[in-house]
């Protein structure tokens, strides 16, 4: 499935819009950038990578020397990337941000509302277009694994910085304090919730890497 790279999806959905709503489509996105709270549910969804939507009108389509095309409606593209499967994803967009995405969506041709959910996945699933190449830098990590992996780094560089100027005895206490500080950070990253031959293939091609520098502990 070229959408899924390791543990991250991308999704591409776009929705025609009737040209005499254009205009309202454009007024719905200047209010949601002066009223960025209407999407304040996006920011506790922390599987989500990022989630844009963007307004495509009938005379903006690429022209690769290909004969004029006619196209009758203007279109609403939205790209969003994230960590787990479509169907979580969708019900947690759907929960956690309704009005939001009614909002967003509310000119797009045909749009059922976010719930009840089964029209809206059908929705979605009827509009969807296939990622043709999809990459992922760290494909057995989750954007939750990236984040934690970094507070850690930034602990050990604090802990270094201090080491000439401690005792061993108070470089043990400082480390102890750390490790107690920062052991949520220290889980490891588990297994790819998608269930997909690019998830297996990516961990299975990952874990002599892995092996390589953790030796039998990478198996634990």
């Amino acid at each position: 499935m070229s959408n899924v790279a390791g543990k991250a999806y991308a999704m591409n959905v776009l929705t025609p819009i009737r040209p005499s709503r254009t205009w309202f489509a454009r007024l719905i996105f200047m209010f949601t950038r002066a009223r960025p709270d209407t999407l304040a549910g996006l920011l506790g969804l922390s599987f989500i990578h990022f989630a844009r939507w963007i307004l495509i009108r009938r005379d903006q389509w690429p022209d690769f020397g290909q004969p004029k095309e006619r196209i009758e409606n203007d279109y609403m593209l939205f790209v969003s990337n994230f960590n787990g499967t479509w169907d979580q994803y969708i019900d947690a967009f759907s929960d956690g941000l309704p009005g939001g995405l009614d909002l967003l969506w509310y000119t797009s041709v045909k749009y059922p509302h976010s719930i009840p959910i089964t029209p809206f996945k059908a929705y979605i699933r009827a509009n969807q277009i296939d990622t043709d190449y999809y990459y992922n830098a760290t494909p057995g990590a989750a954007q939750k694994d990236i984040k934690a992996a970094m507070r850690l780094r930034r602990a050990l560089i604090d802990l270094g910085k201090q080491h000439a100027g401690l005792t061993p005895e108070q470089f043990a206490a400082a480390y102890r304090q750390m490790l107690v500080a920062r052991q949520n950070d220290l889980r490891g990253q588990g297994e790819a919730p998608v269930a997909s031959t690019d998830t297996a293939c990516a961990d299975v091609n990952r874990l002599p890497y892995v092996r390589a520098r953790w030796g039998s502990r990478a198996d634990a």
